[in-house]
């Protein structure tokens, strides 16, 4: 699908796999994998070799349901923009280490793609294509009535014009980070679209799949992952990390009684792991980082930190950032 895709836009997918170094026959896979890596230089590759700036929003953007993947199937198939970009977010783990963040603050609701394994910023085309993405779900699913309050790109200002006609909001450049903003009245929007036996078609087999993908995880591990989707703005509690595992609350008690595993403890070291990533592989200011792991404040983050690394986020962060490298990220399916 990918490869025609690239040709109906009239880019040779051999031209760019040569473009970007990767093997001549990686279309022929039934089933690709690629790292974090290769997946960087593929968009760098597109953008390159089109010369068109706006080729990440025309990758992004299919009208043609027939084409859409099962995991945009399941989204347009349910109740509102809101369980639509909930289950985007839950199935999104099926296809790459990439995690969709959904914060909601006031009467505002942002949507952050967040490379999991990358050591280097994600290239512009790529995240055009995400953004493009999750809007045509929406203006779909809605009759064409959801779109963003604003959007914010961490790249220097170019083709605004270009980005604001096909978001129909405002475009702000050079921000601390990428992200999607919706008013909140927008994401409760009802999907016209929504489908309740053709979703019942659709959902088992993304939720088997991801069972299956979540067995071959310890279940601390599981937790864990969890943890660190469900913190954003907030303390996520037992019951809604049940409800991700589909167990009942006593069922996930007594296994972890049984695992010897505390849950404050797995939520401490969830947030220290993902604490640990943000220092050294964004840009976001410390208080903004507290806020991600569910503190109320930046002290409270401060204390938390001092005390699991004996030293404060920024002085930890200048001692770690100039030689911190993650490892290389492994092979993930990809759907291309």
């Amino acid at each position: 699908m990918f490869p025609r895709r690239l040709e109906e836009l009239g880019l040779s997918p051999l031209v760019v796999l040569r473009h970007a170094g990767l093997p001549m026959g990686l279309f022929d896979q039934e089933k690709i994998l690629v790292t974090t890596e290769e997946m960087f230089a593929l968009y760098r590759a597109i953008l390159e070799v089109s010369g068109d700036p706006g080729i990440g929003l025309k990758l992004g953007t299919e009208e043609r349901v027939e084409r859409y993947d099962p995991i945009a199937i399941a989204a347009l198939y349910t109740r509102s923009f809101r369980d639509a970009l909930q289950r985007m977010a839950r199935y999104k783990q099926l296809t790459c280490p990439e995690e969709i963040r959904i914060a909601e603050r006031g009467n505002e609701c942002a949507v952050q793609f967040l490379w999991l394994l990358a050591d280097q910023p994600e290239p512009a085309t790529l995240v055009d294509v995400c953004f493009a993405w999750i809007v045509g779900i929406g203006r779909r699913g809605t009759g064409r009535t959801a779109r963003p309050k604003r959007v914010e790109f961490q790249r220097p200002e170019s083709h605004r014009k270009m980005y604001e006609a096909h978001f129909e909001c405002p475009v702000k450049f050079g921000t601390r980070h990428n992200v999607l903003v919706f008013d909140r009245a927008v994401v409760d929007q009802p999907f016209l679209t929504h489908n309740a036996d053709l979703l019942a078609m659709v959902a088992p087999q993304l939720e088997a799949e991801l069972s299956q993908q979540l067995a071959q995880k310890t279940l601390t591990e599981q937790i864990k992952g969890i943890l660190k989707k469900l913190l954003a703005g907030q303390r996520p509690t037992l019951q809604d990390v049940a409800r991700e595992l589909h167990l009942s609350t006593r069922t996930l008690q007594r296994r972890l009684t049984t695992e010897h595993a505390k849950f404050q403890q797995l939520m401490e070291e969830a947030r220290r792991e993902l604490a640990q990533h943000y220092l050294l592989h964004s840009s976001l200011e410390l208080n903004e980082t507290a806020y991600l792991l569910g503190y109320e404040d930046a002290n409270s983050f401060f204390r938390a930190f001092q005390q699991w690394e004996g030293t404060s986020p920024g002085e930890w962060r200048a001692v770690h950032a100039a030689g911190a490298r993650p490892p290389r990220a492994p092979t993930s399916a990809v759907q291309i």
